[in-house]
């Protein structure tokens, strides 16, 4: 009979059970056996002594943050053109940029200091787009099952409205997609998966769609793309599709809304109540990505509304729309941009809590890659140790405004171990 791997982490247990408030367990224990969580414990039972204890000391530990919506050729140019809209700023920012990773000298360097960074970070799973380049996209996924994360990661399709030099025919579109799918098949990876990732319906024909579809059936992907982000954008997918009642029916006229194909919409910022009820009917997982939102000027989506509709709902960097993979901004920015609404807008949808966006952060984005965000017992063992003492305080903290302080003010600093389904992770 296999013997069963036991090993404890000893601090301040914080995780989610639900979206409103926090579980917290003072100087407890967490346990993984067998890279699953055993359970979370004030005192110990006698049954699990012997077992390899790491004492944490006065460490948070919670569980690993989920990025639901991350661009990585876009890393190079955080933080530039932020004066721009959203079409304007792919034009003048993205598309260039990307075109570079045909050179896969380029790409390397480029994704090294992108995976380099978010192996650093509290983040353990992320959903990723890549370029349209087969060979890049496969690089990124060598980095990244190096690195130990649990990523989907997509390689990119266009074939309209995008320039000569970044964009394929309709058939090369999705004859690269198969390509792609085969050599990733036959790297058998453990760590890191392939994604359906068509960037967004003005880039892609009803014909690129179908076949997506049919690739889509065939290898059982899930699939990722933008929707309803900039007003600009859902009137140029109105002109292209006539026929669709709103944005999100034209992915789900070619079976890609949800459904039988797990789904993440990044954005959302101007969902109607139609589109809000055909994700919930689906279980569309929706990708909320305020900093961008606010950086590229689309305005601020109605998370409150989201989570008492029951949505699935998690957090995404959407760099380089957002300015930085720290997930601590990027929940930080959740809750900043929800008060602006609520002020300004639409004093019917009340500011986010930190406890709401720490579950998005965590469970509730996490549940895209099944059992995962939280310390309940059969969740996959994502752990981040964090050690706040860098953020000096003149008196002494509780717990739970210890994890809201380090919502506004932490970074990779703070993090002093990181595990994913168990296995440690190297951060130095």
């Amino acid at each position: 009979m296999k013997k069963r791997s036991v090993f404890i982490l000893k601090g301040n247990i914080v995780y989610s059970k639900n979206q409103k408030e926090f579980s917290i367990c003072e100087n407890g224990y967490v346990v993984c056996k067998d890279g699953l969580v055993e359970g979370v414990y004030k005192t110990l039972p006698f049954k699990l002594g012997g077992n390899p204890i790491r004492d944490y000391g006065d460490a948070l530990i919670v569980p690993g943050f989920a990025d639901l919506h991350v661009h990585a050729p876009q890393y190079s140019y955080r933080g530039l053109g932020m004066d721009m809209e959203l079409l304007e700023w792919l034009e003048t920012n993205t598309f260039p940029e990307e075109s570079k990773f045909c050179d896969l000298e380029y790409a390397e360097k480029s994704y090294r200091i992108f995976v380099e960074n978010m192996r650093k970070s509290a983040t353990t799973r992320a959903c990723v787009f890549a370029t349209l380049h087969r060979p890049a996209t496969l690089l990124l996924m060598d980095l990244f099952e190096k690195s130990g994360l649990s990523t989907f990661i997509g390689k990119v399709n266009m074939d309209r409205n995008a320039p000569d030099y970044l964009r394929e025919e309709t058939n090369e579109s999705s004859e690269e997609t198969l390509k792609w799918i085969e050599e990733v098949i036959g790297k058998n990876y453990s760590n890191t998966y392939p994604i359906l990732t068509p960037r967004f319906v003005p880039t892609c024909t009803d014909e690129l769609m179908k076949q997506l579809k049919q690739i889509q059936r065939k290898y059982t992907l899930p699939f990722q793309s933008h929707l309803s982000e900039n007003p600009g954008e859902i009137a140029w997918v109105k002109e292209l599709c006539p026929w669709s009642e709103f944005y999100g029916d034209v992915y789900d006229k070619f079976g890609l809304f949800g459904g039988d194909t797990p789904t993440i919409m990044a954005h959302c910022v101007y969902s109607d109540e139609r589109e809000i009820r055909r994700m919930k009917e689906n279980g569309v997982f929706i990708a909320h990505c305020p900093e961008s939102n606010m950086n590229v000027s689309s305005g601020i989506a109605p998370v409150r509304k989201f989570l008492e509709e029951g949505l699935h709902i998690g957090l995404g960097s959407d760099i380089a729309g957002g300015s930085t993979e720290n997930m601590f901004r990027a929940m930080a920015h959740a809750v900043q941009s929800s008060k602006l609404r609520w002020r300004i807008s639409d004093d019917s949808l009340k500011p986010l809590t930190a406890e709401e966006v720490f579950f998005m952060a965590t469970k509730g984005g996490g549940e895209f890659f099944g059992k995962v965000g939280s310390f309940e017992p059969g969740y996959e063992f994502d752990a981040v140790v964090l050690d706040d003492k860098r953020l000096a305080h003149p008196q002494p903290l509780d717990v739970r405004s210890r994890l809201e302080r380090m919502m506004y003010l932490a970074d990779e600093r703070e993090v002093a171990g990181k595990y994913v389904r168990g296995k440690e992770i190297d951060i130095s």
